[in-house]
């Protein structure tokens, strides 16, 4: 490392970080901000906080006292809200309970990822406002609120907000554990100010007052590095909520059976403030309710799900013949049929487009979810696929698949390069026309590819798109928008020679995810002297000398394919693609892979290029199908063990 210019980074840090506190202040909570909870939870809490949330003895005696208040069972779906950095999360998986996590701070959900990777658990961590949970009713058996985490928001409503939550995601009998400050006692009793070193370099000063209301304390904390001076000057504020307070509060969310179970006496492993960690008591509740009508408990332990096609009624303009034709009514035939094998749930399938809204509206509340198949599009334009996606959003129903956005981003190639270059992916040196626009000099040596900046299923892409001179070019670009249309976006992009090839994933990065066995496009059969490409002919002209294509299983290098993974994997984080999508590469001759597109719900026909990959790896095709399905019930339902078939 340059030792100038570490130098020069700390001296610009120093003056970054010293001299930003306010000095005196007498009001205390007129400098309180609304929503102080969004940036407060970061690396400097873990240390001010680090002698309670950071003592792995304490969060073990914390977690017998929750197991034992709530008579916690083998087979309880936990759910720890608010969980911070998941200590008490991770500790009920060592357990062998079935506990994830949800919490506002981005920093503190890394950290749990991290640290429930590092010890081989495989707990599911999500981001989330506990005002609004992102789950489907009767999902968890019991749900926590630890470590003094309920009662951020400014408004009390908002609290009673969160318990009307979390009586709609607890089952019928569902428990909630709140572990939260002593309000009465903490009024009398809280400290006005203290200071106290936290580690060798860092001292934090507090200072506290009751809000003009008398509800909440408020507190400052000044936090000084020795070598640097003041890093942060921060105000945040807490309800103080008395035993009888909590009570009728849990009541009017429609909890009974309310219990207080006592104080916890924290202890600091510094011996020193405390806070609101000071006391703190010990309540459970229970709700007494139905099942919901779309729970995953209810109707017989049968997931009810929607399967939203294309029109086979509508003009398909990709299709050979605009038409749907007895290949695809095959297709559709197997899907059926692969989803007769999979237990535990009740299928029912939409395909009319000119009643589809109607239709779609009439689901909420009867289904579980939507599987959506409709990659055609609404009425079967490639243009509208978002449309479908967006429907289910208006009407509330959870659906499989990538959302509006990441669809509406994936279709445009040109989008998806702008973002594999922002994060450092190699993709093949292109250039944008727009509709009427002209090249004069290309970027880089032919040969070139020419092709649709919007579409799929290799539509626009034939052997007559690949050019090795410059009269070629004008004649694909030509050729394109007579066909095509001259008001479309062409893509004309370096043409690569090295090996085609393909990577799915089922499942939702970062956090539970399989890579399907990355495929290579054999073109051995095909004749000398036609580009080796897999374009429209391959997918759709049985007659054409490129249908001979197969997709074997690659044989890559193993830096290169971990790279392909690792690169896959991060744009479908980035992107949005949701439950299964698929990633075309393609080497250089060099051997180096370049991006070529990113598919969110892909072909999820029997004889696809995902059926293939899974049918590497040894999975049937029933056995896929019901992979996308749990894989999109873990995201929306928050489960983690379903009832669909499996592999």
């Amino acid at each position: 490392m340059n030792k100038g210019k570490l130098n020069g980074s700390v001296d610009k840090e120093k003056k970054r970080v010293q001299g930003c506190s306010l000095g005196p202040v007498e009001n205390l909570e007129a400098h309180v901000r609304p929503e102080w909870w969004r940036g407060i939870f970061n690396h400097l809490y873990l240390k001010t906080d680090g002698d309670v949330v950071g003592d792995a003895l304490l969060t073990g005696r914390e977690t017998d006292l929750f197991c034992r208040a709530l008579g916690l069972k083998a087979d309880d779906r936990v759910l720890d809200l608010c969980c911070g950095q998941g200590r008490h999360t991770l500790e009920l998986a060592r357990r062998g309970y079935r506990a994830e996590g949800l919490d506002r701070s981005h920093y503190l959900v890394q950290k749990a990822r991290a640290a429930s990777r590092q010890d081989g658990l495989n707990v599911r961590f999500r981001e989330g406002d506990a005002r609004k949970l992102p789950y489907r009713p009767d999902s968890f058996d019991v749900i926590l609120l630890l470590g003094n985490s309920f009662g951020y928001f400014e408004s009390g409503e908002d609290d009673r907000r969160v318990l009307e939550g979390v009586a709609r995601v607890l089952t019928p009998g569902g428990r909630v554990l709140l572990d939260i400050a002593d309000g009465g006692w903490l009024k009398e009793n809280f400290q006005k100010r203290s200071w106290e070193w936290i580690d060798k370099k860092h001292f934090v000063c507090r200072e506290r007052s009751l809000s003009s209301d008398g509800t909440r304390l408020i507190s400052r904390e000044v936090i000084t590095r020795s070598d640097h001076g003041v890093i942060a000057d921060q105000f945040y504020a807490e309800r103080l909520y008395t035993r009888d307070e909590i009570v009728a509060l849990l009541r009017a969310a429609g909890f009974s059976g309310v219990q207080v179970h006592g104080e916890i006496a924290t202890e600091s492993g510094r011996g020193q403030d405390l806070g609101m960690m000071e006391r703190r008591i010990i309540v459970t509740a229970a709700i007494a309710k139905a099942w919901s009508p779309a729970a995953p408990g209810a109707k017989a332990g049968l997931k009810q799900v929607a399967v939203v096609f294309g029109d086979p009624r509508q003009r398909d303009e990709i299709k050979p013949d605009c038409v749907f034709d007895e290949d695809d009514f095959f297709t559709l035939n197997q899907l059926k049929a692969a989803l007769g094998e999979l237990k535990g749930y009740r299928f029912r399938f939409l395909d009319t487009h000119d009643t589809l809204p109607a239709d779609l509206g009439k689901l909420r509340g009867s289904v579980d979810y939507v599987f959506n198949l409709c990659d055609e599009g609404y009425f079967n334009d490639p243009r509208m696929e978002l449309h479908v996606p967006a429907l289910l959003e208006m009407f509330g129903i959870p659906y499989t698949g990538a959302g509006p956005q990441c669809l509406a981003a994936c279709y445009d190639k040109s989008l998806v390069r702008g973002a594999a270059r922002e994060m450092r992916i190699p993709v093949p040196e292109a250039v944008f026309l727009r509709g009427g626009e002209t090249i004069c000099d290309l970027p880089f040596r032919l040969p070139a590819i020419v092709k649709p900046n919007a579409g799929d299923s290799s539509f626009g892409i034939t052997e007559r798109s690949v050019a090795w001179t410059v009269e070629d070019l004008s004649a694909a670009i030509a050729g394109f928008r007579d066909y095509y249309g001259f008001d479309r976006p062409v893509l004309i992009e370096e043409y690569l020679t090295g090996p085609d090839l393909s990577v799915g994933i089922v499942g939702n990065p970062p956090e539970s995810y399989t890579v399907l066995p990355i495929i290579e496009e054999d073109y051995s059969a095909l004749p000398a002297g036609l580009p080796r490409i897999c374009g429209y002919e391959a997918k759709w002209l049985p007659e054409s000398p490129y249908w001979k294509i197969t997709s074997v299983k690659a044989d890559l290098p193993e830096e290169t394919e971990k790279a392909i993974v690792e690169w896959s994997t991060r744009l479908a984080v980035r992107l949005g693609c949701k439950d299964y999508c698929r990633f075309d590469w393609r080497l250089s001759a060099a051997g180096e892979p370049k991006l070529l597109e990113v598919n969110p719900n892909p072909g999820w026909c029997w004889d696809g290029h995902l059926a293939k990959m899974a049918g590497i790896a040894g999975i049937s095709y029933p056995g896929m199908i019901g992979m996308i399905l749990r894989a999109a019930e873990r995201r929306i339902l928050g489960e983690e063990r379903t009832t669909g078939g499996g592999e």
